[in-house]
C-alpha cells in the first residue's frame, strides 16, 4: 500500500481543502449532528444549497463525464475529496442515493436524451432520486421480489408494494425493478424502470423508527402507468441492471459512523466506575483496545481499496469486508457506550445526557447498517464465495419458475 499523495492528487487535495475551508465550518469543538427525526424542510433547503455550490466549484460529480458537470476525474479523486469533505460539517442525508446509486444506474442504460433530462438537474441538487428495492416478502432475497409490471401498449402497469425506502417522501424519481414474467427462474424474469414518483397510483407511507427517525418509507403502487421508453436495459434482464446499483451502493454504505472508538475513548474518560474515571479501569481499556485493533483493520482494508483506485483499478468484492464489519462494531460500541453511562444510559435527551445521545441514537439505529447495502449473511455469503473461493450456497429456487416456487399466500 502506498500512503503517499502523486503530485496530481496533492494539487487536488489542496484545491478540496481551499474550496472547504472557504464554504464550509470544521467539525472540531463542533456538536455533533445526529439527524435522529430525518430532514426537515429546512434541512431540505440547505442540501439543496450545498450540492449547488459544489456542482458551481467542480466538486460534484467528480468522476462523472464533463458533458453532465463532471471532472472526468480518477476514483482516487472522489476518496480524496470525501476525506477532506469529512472534517467539516456539511448538510448530508438528501442527495447520496441518486448521485451514489440511482444515476450511475441511469449513466450505464438511459438514452442520450434521457441522460441530457436528467443528470445535471440530479448533479445541482435540483432533483431528488431513490431507490425501489426491497419488498416486505423478500427479505435480502431481492430476486423474491413480486411487485408486477403488465405491458399495456406502449406503457408498463406496475402493482405492488416497495418498503424502507429512504426518502421517498421527498423524491422527484425513482429507479425500480419489477417482475414482468413470471414464468421463468426468478433473476430472469425480472425488468428495471425509472419512474416519476408524483404518478397517479403511487401512496408513500412514511415508517416511524424506534431512533426517532422517518427518512424510512412503504411505497404502494396501484396501476401505476411508466412508459416503455424508460425501461433501462432490455425486458427479462433487470437482475443485471440491479447488479449495477448493488455494487456502488455496498460501496457507499461502507462508510465509518459515529460513534466510533475516539467517542467511546472519550466517552471512558469521562464517566466514572468505581469512582474513578472509567479510562483507567482494565476491562474498560481491553475493550476499547479491542475494538481500536478491529477499527485499524478496517482503516487498512479501505486503504487497499484507496491504492487500487490509485493505480486506476477496480476494486473488488472485498469491499463487503468493510461494511460487514463496520456494521457490527458500531452496534457493539452504542451497546457498550450506553453500559458505561450507568442509568443514565436510557436518557434520550441530547442535553442532558453525555456525548449528545450519540451512542443512544446509534443503538436504535444501527440495526439498519447491518441489513442496507446487503445484509450481514449476504455479504458473508459474497466474502466467502468470490474472495476466498468457498462452493457456493445450494439454492434449490434458482432454476424453478417463480410462480412454481412454494410459498405462502400471494
Amino acid at each position: 500500500m502506498d500512503f503517499n499523495d502523486t503530485p496530481e492528487e496533492a494539487t487536488f487535495r489542496a484545491e478540496v481543502r481551499a474550496f472547504l475551508q472557504a464554504n464550509a465550518q470544521p467539525k472540531a469543538g463542533t456538536r455533533p449532528v445526529l439527524r435522529q427525526s430525518g430532514i426537515d424542510a429546512e434541512g431540505v433547503r440547505r442540501c439543496k444549497e450545498w450540492q449547488a455550490k459544489k456542482a458551481d466549484a467542480g466538486f460534484a460529480g467528480l468522476t462523472w463525464p464533463k458533458q453532465f458537470g463532471g471532472r472526468e476525474a480518477s476514483p482516487i479523486m472522489q476518496v480524496i475529496y470525501n476525506q477532506e469533505e469529512d472534517n467539516y460539517v456539511v448538510p448530508k442525508g438528501l442527495y447520496e442515493i441518486g448521485l451514489g446509486m440511482c444515476i450511475p444506474t441511469m449513466m450505464a442504460y438511459a438514452k442520450p436524451e434521457q441522460l441530457d433530462r436528467y443528470v445535471k438537474p440530479a448533479l445541482r441538487g435540483e432533483e431528488v432520486w431513490c431507490q425501489l428495492f426491497s419488498e416486505p416478502a423478500g427479505g435480502s432475497d431481492l430476486a423474491a421480489l413480486r411487485t408486477r409490471a403488465e405491458r399495456d401498449g406502449d406503457d408498463w402497469v406496475i402493482n405492488g408494494q416497495k418498503i424502507w425506502t429512504s426518502g421517498a417522501h421527498l423524491s422527484d424519481f425513482g429507479i425500480i425493478v419489477v417482475r414482468t414474467d413470471p414464468n421463468v427462474p426468478k433473476h430472469e424474469g425480472l425488468t428495471f424502470f425509472f419512474l416519476d414518483m408524483k404518478s397517479p397510483g403511487i401512496e408513500i407511507r412514511p415508517i416511524h423508527q424506534m431512533s426517532g427517525a422517518r427518512h424510512f418509507n412503504e411505497v404502494f403502487f396501484t396501476d401505476v402507468r411508466v412508459p416503455d421508453a424508460q425501461r433501462l436495459g432490455a425486458v427479462g434482464q433487470g437482475w443485471k441492471v440491479s447488479l449495477t446499483t448493488l455494487m456502488n451502493e455496498r460501496l457507499a454504505v461502507g462508510d465509518v459512523q459515529r460513534p466510533d472508538v475516539d467517542d467511546l475513548v472519550e466517552l471512558a474518560r469521562t464517566v466514572r466506575l468505581d469512582g474513578q474515571p472509567a479510562i483507567r479501569n482494565g476491562a474498560v481499556r481491553e475493550r476499547i483496545a479491542e475494538w481500536y485493533a478491529r477499527s485499524q483493520g478496517l482503516k487498512f482494508t479501505r486503504f487497499r481499496t484507496i491504492t487500487a483506485l490509485s493505480r486506476g483499478e477496480t476494486p473488488g468484492p472485498e469491499n463487503s469486508i468493510h461494511k460487514l464489519v463496520n456494521a457490527s462494531k458500531l452496534q457493539d460500541i452504542a451497546s457498550y457506550g450506553i453500559d458505561l453511562m450507568g442509568e443514565a444510559g436510557i436518557v434520550m435527551d441530547e442535553d442532558l445526557v453525555e456525548a449528545y445521545g450519540m451512542f443512544q441514537a446509534a443503538l436504535l439505529s444501527s440495526p439498519s447498517s447491518r441489513i442496507a447495502g446487503g445484509s450481514d449473511e449476504i455479504l458473508r455469503n459474497i466474502i466467502a464465495e468470490r474472495v476466498l473461493g468457498l462452493p457456493g450456497d445450494i439454492r434449490v429456487d434458482k432454476s424453478v419458475p417463480f410462480n412454481k416456487v412454494p410459498s405462502g399466500n400471494r
